[in-house]
This record gives structure tokens, sequence and C-alpha cells, in this order.
């Protein structure tokens, strides 16, 4: 996962979730059909992609889709 791209192309593959780039920024709670078994899914797709771990109460906190992607992706 290298681009913004790719993050919306996983969440869309892997967790079926309608979303699209513009989606990032939304509340969790107010993107369609989420929930709290994709948060942990997502986590560990995401560790699995970029090799590194995540830390799972930061991601906890995350107000956004977006937030949880800028998680995944800093250095």
């Amino acid at each position: 996962m290298k681009t913004v791209e790719d993050y919306v192309e996983l969440l869309r593959d892997e967790l079926a979730l309608p979303v699209t780039a513009e989606d990032l920024g939304r509340p969790l709670d107010a993107v369609a059909a989420w929930d709290s078994v994709h948060l942990l899914t997502l986590c560990t797709l995401l560790e699995r992609e970029t090799g590194r771990p995540l830390s799972l109460a930061d991601v906890l906190e995350a107000p956004s889709l977006e937030a949880v992607y800028r998680l995944a992706v800093a250095p």
C-alpha cells in the first residue's frame, strides 16, 4: 500500500466498504456499514500490507479512516 488510492482499494476489496477517497475524512460512525469488526480487520490488513505493527490504542482513538491511514504510513 503506497498511496491513498491503494488504501481505498483495500477498504473496498478486503472489507467490502463502499467508500471513496472523499469518505476518508468522515467520522467513523458516518461511514456506511462501519463497525468495530471492520476496525480490527483493518488493523490486521494494514500490518500485513505495511509490514509494521500498529498501536491498537492509537487506532482506537482515530476519528476517521484518514487518521488510520496516517497512522499506518507514518514514518
